[in-house]
C-alpha cells in the first residue's frame, strides 16, 4: 500500500482555491466568534481567490465589510473578504441551550413589602408584575445588587 496524500494533495490543487473552502468553514466559527458565526458563513472562494461569505441580510453585509481586513488576519490562509447576503446554515439542534437561572426566593418580609409598593396601582395585573419584579429586586443579596 502506498499513502494517498500527495495524490489527494495533486487532485485538490485542480480545484483551484475551491479547494480550501472546507479549511475556511472549519476556521470561521474561532475566527470570528459565536455571534458573527450565526449570522455569516463561508459560500466558495472566486477563481482569484476572493472568500465569499453570505451574511444574513445586507445589513450584516455591510457592518462585516467594515471588519473584513480584522476577520481575513484571523483565517489561517489571510484570504479576501467578500460578504454578500445570501442563505446562512440554521445553527444546529446540539447548540447549548443557556442556563435559565431562577430569581431567588423573597423572605415573607420582602414579599409583604414588594405587594406594599405595588399597592397604589389600580390595573391589577400590572399591580401583580410589579409586585413580582420588586420580590426579585428585594430578594437579591447586596453583593447581587451591584451587578
Amino acid at each position: 500500500m502506498e499513502p494517498l496524500g500527495d495524490e489527494v494533495q495533486r487532485e485538490l490543487g485542480r480545484l483551484g482555491p475551491q479547494a480550501g473552502i472546507g479549511d475556511a468553514v472549519a476556521a470561521w466559527p474561532d475566527a470570528v466568534g459565536a455571534e458573527i458565526a450565526r449570522n455569516a458563513w463561508p459560500a466558495r472562494f472566486q477563481r482569484d481567490g476572493t472568500l465569499i461569505v453570505h451574511a444574513r441580510d445586507s445589513v450584516w453585509a455591510f457592518e462585516l465589510t467594515q471588519r473584513a481586513a480584522e476577520i481575513s488576519s484571523r483565517m489561517p490562509s489571510k484570504p479576501s473578504l467578500k460578504f454578500i447576503p445570501g442563505p446562512v446554515p440554521e445553527p444546529s439542534a446540539e447548540a447549548p441551550a443557556t442556563a435559565q437561572v431562577s430569581p431567588p426566593e423573597a423572605t415573607a418580609e420582602q414579599a409583604l413589602e414588594a405587594s406594599r409598593y405595588a399597592a397604589v396601582i389600580d390595573d391589577g395585573e400590572l399591580r401583580e408584575l410589579v409586585a413580582r419584579a420588586a420580590r426579585a429586586s428585594l430578594a437579591r443579596t447586596p453583593n447581587d445588587r451591584s451587578v
